[in-house]
């Protein structure tokens, strides 16, 4: 009884362990290559970077998350992949998992009503005209009483 251990079950999938991740990265210039690594150094428990420019190819070392790994890749290159097609089959399944329950928020309040009209009313209440959004932070109180101290029709 004393080697049983309380895991959660979503730390059963995160494997932190000492591993190198190999990714498939599309590097366009020396640039992107400086960038990834900028990227990965703020990642805590890696210990090696290296960028291949010419296999399009990073290879990391550490004790890290592959998968946290990548989403920091991703973060700077959509398109990186890893390296094994294997891992690149888990990660797809993980994410189609993720997206299914998520609905359509304009859908949803429409509930049972399907009319094209009906569904712009909605859209108009939930997202605010653009206008009203950037003006929003630049008229404060001291701006209106600017306005009303100029102007001579008042």
């Amino acid at each position: 009884m004393a080697d049983l251990q309380i895991v959660m079950a979503g730390e059963i999938e995160k494997k932190v362990e000492a591993q190198y991740v190999e990714m498939k990265v599309p590097l366009y210039s020396y640039g992107c290559e400086k960038k990834i690594k900028k990227a990965l150094a703020h990642l805590k428990g890696i210990y090696s970077i290296q960028v291949s420019f010419a296999e399009q190819k990073v290879t990391v070392w550490g004790i890290c998350n592959k998968y946290d790994v990548l989403d920091t890749i991703r973060n700077k290159r959509k398109d990186a992949l890893f390296w094994n097609a294997e891992d690149n089959l888990v990660l797809a399944q993980q994410q189609e998992n993720e997206k299914e329950p998520e609905k359509d928020t304009i859908a949803a309040e429409v509930g049972s009503s399907f009319s094209s009209s009906s569904l712009r009313r909605k859209a108009k209440r939930l997202v605010p005209p653009l206008t009203l959004i950037r003006c929003r932070s630049s008229l404060t109180w001291k701006a209106w009483k600017n306005v009303f101290i100029r102007s001579y029709s008042f």
